[in-house]
């Protein structure tokens, strides 16, 4: 009788232990943890981002430099497809851009990752990979606040990103004359667990 053979199997890898990890390569700057988590969530196969966070990679790799430096992680890109979505994209990132802090150089970064998982189809805060909702608005807080000031209805953010969209175009979408009065309020304005 032949021993038996035993193959591997490889388990996928836990967000909890790259972030752990990362975490122990911080910087101490400001979105460490939400870069962090969005990391270990994408090598993890969660989210909606795409290797690199959707940066090119020497942009990918300056994050990982300044944020998590000795950290290494090498995330290779695929050659982005045709976008058929890139004017849509294009305004997402100018809205964002926009409302920058400037207090810090990451926010670049991180208006890029938020616009493409702004192009993905569930919560923007699933999308990015975060551990919850919360992290979310930590971003937004962070980083773009004169635009999370005016969320101050905690709409849901995809949603509100794109109404600023909207009000800025001038273009009316809603059938009630406020959110408060729509049919739809809890699709915009509910949980988002």
């Amino acid at each position: 009788m032949q021993p038996a053979v035993m193959l591997a199997t490889r388990t996928p890898p836990q967000p909890e232990g790259l972030h752990a990890e990362l975490m122990t390569h911080a910087a101490g700057l400001p979105n460490d943890e939400i870069f962090a988590q969005m990391i270990a969530s994408q090598t993890a196969g969660i989210g909606a981002l795409p290797p690199g966070l959707g940066l090119g990679e020497d942009d990918f790799a300056a994050l990982l430099s300044r944020h998590f430096p000795g950290m290494q992680l090498v995330l290779r890109a695929a050659a982005p497809d045709a976008d058929e979505r890139a004017l849509e994209r294009d305004d997402v990132l100018a809205l964002i851009m926009e409302h920058r802090a400037l207090a810090d150089e990451s926010e670049r970064w991180m208006a890029e990752i938020v616009t493409t998982a702004c192009m993905a189809n569930d919560h923007l805060w699933q999308d990015l990979g975060l551990w919850s909702r919360k992290y979310l608005s930590q971003l937004m807080t962070q980083n773009f606040p004169a635009l999370a000031a005016k969320n101050d209805k905690d709409m849901k953010w995809k949603k509100f990103l794109y109404k600023q969209l909207c009000e800025k175009e001038e273009i009316r979408i809603c059938r009630a004359p406020s959110c408060e009065v729509c049919a739809d309020y809890q699709k915009c304005f509910g949980p988002e667990e």
